[in-house]
């Protein structure tokens, strides 16, 4: 039998890495939901920022700006609308940078948290 602590354990997904020659360190936290996810990405600390929404329902997104961001607005945007059409569900994206990432940091970002979705989804497969 499962207990329902070791069940919230696996929703919840944790990952630091390093960018700009490992000057910098991006800590990014994936908490799921039944019907989505929240994302947070913060730099060298665990603090929310700047949070944009992206629902899906039959492959068509809508999202919003919750809390605006100093910099890469698109990039956020973005991540939460491919997440939220992967799950078919909401995905919440918070931001908190120093400066702004440049294009190879953010693809560094997004290879990341897709690896994560996808750890998610084989996990769940295998239950």
């Amino acid at each position: 039998m499962e207990d329902k602590d070791d069940k919230d354990k696996d929703d919840i997904l944790v990952k630091n890495i390093h960018i700009d020659d490992k000057r910098r360190i991006i800590h990014i936290k994936l908490i799921f939901f039944e019907n989505g996810c929240f994302i947070i990405i913060s730099e060298n600390s665990n603090r929310i920022g700047s949070v944009t929404m992206a629902s899906s329902i039959s492959n068509k997104v809508t999202s919003a700006i919750v809390i605006p961001s100093k910099f890469d607005s698109i990039f956020i945007k973005s991540i939460a609308q491919r997440i939220s059409l992967m799950l078919n569900g909401i995905c919440l994206v918070s931001l908190h940078i120093k400066t702004p990432l440049d294009v190879r940091s953010m693809k560094t970002i997004m290879g990341e948290i897709l690896n994560m979705i996808s750890t998610r989804a084989e996990k769940d497969a295998k239950r």
